[in-house]
């Protein structure tokens, strides 16, 4: 028989819209995408949610070079412009009980005060929740944060279990191994070059890496060439955010080509950034899962092809002799 899910308590959010591809993710994992009225322009997960009115636009072309990005971005935080805006009316006619944020980047979403101003014209206003997890702990919070938000605490701690017991499968046979951490480099910007922060280090160590660029947490920052160099990573991971697999190997192929100093002699891999980086929801602990295939291929199976593609192969040292000490 199927399996039905529980009918929420009546004074739970029935109407849910969210403003971040994450927090849609999230709500969907959770086992309420019916309640979804609502996504953002970047939402592309799960099929499922992908015919409901999109309630934001952006100023910026993201299918532009890099760099041109860049230059968009910085043309309208100069000027006080936002680069995401929302459909103030549109969410109006959708009548929402619970709207999703976040309160980590007004330049990667919609701001939180945005947001707000917004809700607090409607009537009723609805609940505005942001997600704020900067880390992978931080990420499971706001499972169990949203959860209790639509109504259904056991399920969060029920999704939360599950990705806490995938991790820890991936711990327990690092552990098992005594594997040796290999430096890594998260590459999450190519004009400029940014070091990837937030939670991607500490996917980096529980994938069984050392992240030499960043700190678990920390924001996403400018690096100097000179920097990555001098940090001597084994691997070096490129995944610009919000690209797919596809447009990722295309930036790393070309920056392999360029021949920087920052990439001679290293294992330089491509990753599905859009599914397994870029956003702060259950498909991090996909992504931690790829990590560790990557830099870890005699302890696990080799990594999806819709998740990552090598792009150099250099003579991997630390995985040739395991420490046992």
């Amino acid at each position: 028989m199927p399996t039905i899910p529980p009918t929420p308590a009546p004074s739970a959010p029935q109407r849910v819209v969210s403003l971040l591809p994450a927090a849609t993710e999230l709500v969907a994992a959770l086992g309420a995408a019916s309640r979804l009225v609502g996504i953002t322009h970047e939402c592309d997960a799960p099929a499922a949610v992908l015919d409901r009115p999109r309630v934001t636009t952006t100023a910026v072309d993201p299918t532009a070079d890099a760099g041109v990005v860049d230059a968009q971005v910085r043309a309208l935080v100069a000027s006080g412009a936002p680069t995401f805006t929302l459909l103030g009316d549109r969410i109006a006619a959708l009548a929402p009980d619970l709207i999703l944020t976040q309160a980590l980047c007004d330049v990667c979403a919609i701001s939180a005060d945005d947001v707000r101003a917004v809700a607090a014209r409607l009537t009723p206003a609805p609940l505005v929740l942001e997600l704020t997890g900067t880390t992978i702990d931080g990420m499971l919070d706001d499972v169990r944060r949203v959860a209790a938000a639509l109504g259904d605490r056991a399920e969060g701690d029920r999704v939360v279990s599950a990705l806490e017991a995938r991790m820890l499968a991936v711990h327990d046979r690092l552990a098992a191994a005594r594997a040796p951490r290999p430096a890594v480099a998260v590459i999450e910007w190519s004009d400029p070059l940014f070091a990837a922060g937030h939670w991607v280090p500490d996917m980096v160590r529980r994938a069984g890496g050392r992240d030499v660029l960043a700190e678990p947490g920390t924001h996403s920052d400018v690096v100097a060439p000179e920097r990555i160099e001098a940090s001597a990573p084994d691997v070096i991971l490129i995944a610009p955010c919000g690209y797919d697999l596809a447009r990722t190997a295309d930036v790393a192929r070309a920056l392999v080509d360029s021949a920087p100093a920052w990439l001679a002699g290293r294992e330089v891999w491509a990753i599905d950034a859009n599914g397994l980086v870029s956003r702060p929801g259950p498909r991090l602990i996909d992504g931690i899962e790829t990590l560790a295939a990557i830099l870890h291929p005699t302890l696990f199976p080799p990594p999806p092809a819709t998740h990552a593609v090598r792009v150099t192969a250099v003579a991997a040292g630390w995985i040739s002799a395991p420490s046992r000490s």
